[in-house]
């Protein structure tokens, strides 16, 4: 009886963090931080929605692979973590036989979903039992978490690289600005001692000044009828 609550609890967390598409472990640290009304979380329900959340490619992998073409993503929610828990308690837990699995699972589905999703998964648990020698959850998880690894590692590597070249580049840059501005004052003094004037670093060519206004045409026309003249103002 422990462990059949332990399972409705740890179906609970997995459904919350489903539904709202939070990570599993994050909402299980805040269900064992603030269990609200009710009672602290069991061990065995804590147990559970960690190797969940640990193995759940794999998991739903095996599922998938059982379904008959349905898609993990396709069940009903409730559905596929009532699988899930089964699953990982027929492919990793070598305490709790098969059949226990099984019919804990029918179990919650009895209570939670309808005869059709019953049938379901009992198809599925059971085909999955047949097949279980072809899954090795803790192989499948450790050979994930090498690869994360070297993802994390190329990115870092990548990452340094860049903010080395960048720091390169800008060193580069600040020589070549104090090269220069050296230059400047190397040939300047040596235009002080022939008794010529000091130049300025080169800057921008200033714009020179214009009366025209882009796009209209200032030139007057001494040939024109019209009278350009303005007519003086008025005494008050």
């Amino acid at each position: 009886m422990a462990r059949s609550t332990a399972r409705k609890r740890a179906l609970n967390t997995l459904y919350e963090a489903d539904e709202k598409g939070q990570d599993i472990l994050s909402l299980l640290a805040e269900r064992i931080a603030h269990p609200g009304a009710q009672t602290p979380l069991p061990d065995y329900a804590i147990t559970i929605v960690r190797a969940v959340a640990k193995y759940l490619v794999t998991l739903d992998r095996a599922l998938a692979d059982h379904s008959k073409g349905w898609n993990i993503k396709r069940m009903a929610v409730v559905d596929r973590n009532i699988l899930r828990i089964a699953a990982w308690e027929i492919l990793g837990n070598d305490e709790v036989p098969d059949k226990v699995a099984i019919d804990e699972a029918l179990g919650q589905a009895k209570t939670l979903s309808d005869d059709e999703s019953l049938s379901f998964i009992h198809g599925v648990l059971s085909a999955l039992c047949a097949d279980k020698d072809q899954y090795d959850l803790e192989a499948e998880a450790a050979e994930r978490a090498r690869i994360a690894a070297e993802k994390a590692a190329a990115e870092k590597e990548a990452a340094e690289q860049a903010t080395a070249e960048q720091a390169k580049a800008d060193q580069e840059k600040a020589e070549q600005a104090e090269t220069a501005q050296t230059e400047t004052g190397q040939a300047n003094a040596e235009r002080t001692s022939a008794g010529s004037e000091p130049v300025d670093v080169p800057g921008p060519v200033p714009v020179a000044a214009t009366d025209n206004v882009p796009g209209i045409d200032t030139d007057t026309d001494t040939d024109t009828d019209t009278d350009t003249t303005v007519p003086p103002l008025a005494s008050a």
